[in-house]
């Protein structure tokens, strides 16, 4: 087996008209049918590619520019075939889902609808009439679902995004069976109109990618309420922008993973302990609570949503009903609307009770799956193994947290494996960074767009006193930073705190500070700990910007601590004379 991540591309630097023509030349090259269910005339993407070209011509910006995408065919493109698995169902949409059309505007390219399991309902991506869809690093290995197609088109180089939805794992079990990066945001950040529903209160739209810069790239791209999706949102304004630099993570219990394999242990234990290299804090956290919400979905009452999104369907359709959905469908229908309520009543219960588990740790490590089955295990018993795959994932959106999934390795006797960082409602920035750390990537450009730009010279440096004021404000470090020529500093009465003042026509100098990303809340909560002199203004940096920062006025005898060129090296000065 080869690994999945090695099959990536670089299509920033690829003019989007050849990178459409590698993607037709891998899919022939890989010979997995499998993988569509409508696949576009190359023709027809190569002139949606020149369209993007003479667009980056005019001068757009276009950010996503020479990405060719590959969309679940439960999401609607406009002119393409809507099925949802199901030949019957099929619609033809007149208006694209808010989703792809914001990467489109972004400059990719759609390639084609992707396979998956049935009305999205399954985690082996065999309950597909197309016959199942094989691994992209394995093809005795099934690709995982529902998102089946849209895993391996990514997996096997064909696509370098591909559009996901994931109710109970099905843009994560895909992301660890093609070894590929799966980012399933927070319930409603990206809206999910034009998305044939699964479970309307847990749906998501997700997004599968070979890297996580990109992933990350194209989940900031989708993300934003839609007028046409009521249960989308924005950020909230006190969402955290970073993880902090020694973040306490949850891992399960040992008799928590007792479905695992000896290679798939190993893995996990080494997941763990890359992040506990990097800082973070690793402790055991019971997951009985997760479970016993996981389990809601399929074998309690909340099923009952299958049945309302496509049962009667199926009723009258039965002719190409998948048999494993058409009986999740069936046993729905059976379902009360007392057992439902109660069951909701539950998991508001059980989702107390894993959040007060939860307490202190900012984040969950679990295996995204607790085994990477083969194609002949599936059709020997599908509903067993594919109930068994969902024990790790069920619960995210049935909790309300948000997860991405990442690889984790693989071996000839088990497959490929990942894990997954789970955090809390619109925490997902603090999973993308956790995510890097394991796979030794930045995510690139932070997934909130709600941040404040606002620079620090003294105490709040990383390293100083008061850093962890901005860690636990969920701030996020982004830069170095040299202010203007135009500046002196001095230091409180205290000693305690440095000041950058404007200086006299002449009398300036530079120096060093950082700049961090703050949420608004968080500015507005740094804000009321701020005692005069200091006050936040707006100060100039060496390259004319304008950021909010930590400035003041000098009151009564500050001294003015200039010579020693910023607060770092002042604080070394006193160490020095405190030695001698």
């Amino acid at each position: 087996m080869t690994s999945a991540q090695t099959r990536g591309t670089t299509p920033s630097t690829t003019a989007p008209t050849e990178r459409v023509r590698e993607a037709y030349r891998r899919d022939a090259a890989a010979g997995r049918p499998e993988v569509w269910l409508t696949l576009r005339p190359e023709a027809d993407v190569l002139a949606d590619a020149a369209t993007v070209e003479s667009r980056l011509a005019a001068g757009e910006d276009l950010p996503l520019a020479g990405l060719v995408l590959a969309v679940k065919d439960n999401v609607d493109v406009a002119g393409l075939p809507t099925t949802a698995g199901h030949p019957d169902f099929a619609y033809t949409p007149e208006r694209t889902a808010t989703a792809v059309q914001r990467l489109i505007d972004a400059g990719v390219v759609v390639m084609g609808k992707t396979a998956l399991d049935q009305f999205a309902t399954g985690l082996t991506g065999a309950r597909s009439l197309a016959g199942a869809v094989r691994s992209a690093a394995d093809p005795e290995r099934v690709s995982g679902g529902s998102s089946s197609g849209s895993g391996a088109a990514v997996g096997l180089g064909i696509a370098d995004l591909a559009i996901a939805t994931d109710t109970a794992g099905s843009g994560r079990v895909p992301a660890a069976f093609n070894g590929v990066i799966g980012v399933k945001p927070t319930y409603g950040l990206v809206p999910k109109d034009g998305v044939v529903p699964a479970c309307p209160s847990y749906d998501c739209v997700t997004v599968l990618a070979p890297s996580l810069g990109l992933a990350t790239q194209a989940i900031r791209t989708m993300t934003g309420p839609s007028a046409l999706d009521p249960a989308s949102r924005d950020w909230p304004s006190d969402a955290r922008l970073g993880a902090p630099a020694a973040p306490r993570v949850a891992v399960p219990r040992d008799e928590d993973l007792d479905t695992l394999g000896p290679q798939a242990r190993e893995h996990f234990a080494a997941a763990a302990q890359r992040l506990e290299a990097r800082g973070a804090v690793v402790a055991t956290i019971d997951l009985t609570p997760f479970v016993h919400a996981a389990r809601l979905l399929y074998d309690g009452a909340l099923v009952a949503e299958r049945h309302a999104s496509f049962g009667e369907f199926l009723a009258a359709h039965p002719e190409h009903a998948e048999p494993s959905v058409a009986a999740i469908a069936s046993v729905a229908a059976q379902v009360t609307g007392s057992a439902v309520v109660r069951d909701q009543e539950l998991l508001r219960s059980l989702r107390a009770e894993a959040m007060a588990a939860f307490e202190g740790f900012d984040a969950l490590l679990t295996p995204t799956a607790p085994s990477h089955p083969t194609v002949a295990a599936v059709l020997a018993d599908p509903i067993a193994v594919n109930s068994g795959l969902g024990v790790y994932t069920n619960f995210v959106n049935l909790l309300g947290l948000a997860a991405v999934a990442v690889p984790a390795g693989e071996s000839a006797s088990e497959g490929l494996f990942g894990v997954t960082v789970v955090t809390r409602a619109f925490e997902d920035q603090v999973g993308l960074d956790l995510a890097g750390w394991l796979l030794d990537e930045e995510p690139g450009q932070p997934y909130p767009t709600t941040g404040v730009p606002t620079v620090v010279f003294g105490a709040h440096l990383r390293g100083e006193a008061r850093n962890h004021e901005l860690e636990e404000l969920g701030a996020r470090f982004v830069r170095e930073v040299v202010t203007a020529p135009d500046y002196r500093m001095h230091v409180t009465d205290d000693g305690g705190r440095p000041i950058v003042v404007p200086a006299a026509a002449g009398a300036g100098q530079s120096f060093p500070g950082e700049e961090w990303l703050l949420s608004e809340a968080a500015l507005g909560r740094l804000v009321t700990r701020v005692a005069a002199p200091l006050a936040l203004g707006h100060v100039t940096l060496a390259d004319g910007s304008s950021v909010v920062g930590f400035a003041g006025a000098v009151i009564g005898h500050e001294g003015d601590i200039s010579a020693a060129g910023g607060w770092r090296a002042h604080r070394r000065g006193l160490d020095a004379l405190l030695v001698h």
